[in-house]
């Protein structure tokens, strides 16, 4: 049996190299030998019969550590097993979509707006919109990128003049608006999720920053999780149909709000924190679905 870890064809990112290096050595321990790849070699192609063809056919499975959606349908389509599947990747990969996904589902989210799609970046920032969305989330309110990580893309706005930068900073990028959960200003917990069971959690705090993401210059503390924010993480991976994630969970006043599901979350920090071999975790996961 042999696997590849696929990589964005452009990112190079230290965080993403280590962690492919560390799941290419748990599964060489659980005697699999896999490769790491970018995905820059068009994998997948639809041919001039209109089939999809898979340029991995030597390879039983494929970790997938990218966000190209067109190549993961493409490959799945071709009978490529992917860990994290393709549909997934796409329902996390845009945080609106996330919600949306996970609306109805009993699951406590922080109240959201979509934001408006904007086509022409000459076109002045809606300020009646922008009275709408003071009036429904209050001050602060988050204004985010859709498509962000490690904490980028994410902006706090104390009052009208700061919403409508923010809103003008993303106005052609997919985005929204999203009330602020005060108990949780710079704090939250990182539930890492495999197979549908929370195997780490940690609580990361920043002490000059909203954010507490580790990328953002938060850091990671070790804790019991309690038994809700167990429940909201789980329950959402398993509604998004993950294998592996990361779910951050909010300290609200009187419950845990779930904020992001993250696909292909860095399991480096919380190993570090928490002594866990999340990698190997991992590894055995897809071993054991094969």
């Amino acid at each position: 049996m042999k696997g590849i870890i696929l990589l964005n064809a452009y990112s190079d990112i230290p965080p993403a190299r280590r962690q492919s290096l560390r799941l290419k050595e748990e599964f060489a321990r659980l005697g699999t030998n896999v490769e790491i790849a970018r995905n820059n070699r068009f994998f997948a192609r639809i041919n001039s019969g209109g089939e999809i063809d898979s340029r991995l056919g030597d390879f039983s499975f494929c970790v997938y550590l990218d966000k190209d959606k067109y190549v993961s349908y493409m490959l799945e389509t071709a009978g490529v097993k992917l860990f994290n599947g393709a549909r997934a990747i796409e329902l996390c990969d845009d945080k609106m979509t996330t919600q949306i996904a996970l609306a109805g589902a009993g699951i406590p989210m922080p109240k959201t707006l979509p934001g408006l799609l904007c086509y022409d970046q000459n076109a002045k920032t809606d300020l009646d919109a922008m009275r709408v969305a003071e009036k429904e989330l209050g001050y602060p309110l988050i204004v985010k990128n859709s498509f962000g990580s490690m904490g980028a893309g994410v902006y706090k706005a104390d009052n009208f003049g700061e919403l409508v930068a923010a809103a003008e900073n993303l106005k052609t990028t997919p985005h929204l608006f999203q009330q602020y959960v005060a108990e949780s200003a710079g704090k939250d917990i990182r539930v890492i999720v495999i197979g549908g069971k929370a195997v780490a959690a940690m609580e990361r705090r920043s002490d000059k920053d909203f954010r507490s993401n580790i990328a953002a210059g938060g850091r990671g503390v070790k804790i019991d999780l309690p038994e809700e924010a167990r429940r909201l993480a789980e329950r959402a991976a398993a509604l998004l149909g993950l294998d592996y994630c990361g779910a951050d969970i909010l300290f609200g006043k009187d419950k845990f709000y779930l904020c992001e599901v993250n696909s292909n979350a860095f399991f480096e920090g919380i190993e570090g924190v928490t002594g866990i071999n999340v990698g190997r975790l991992y590894a055995e996961h897809i071993l054991s679905r094969l």
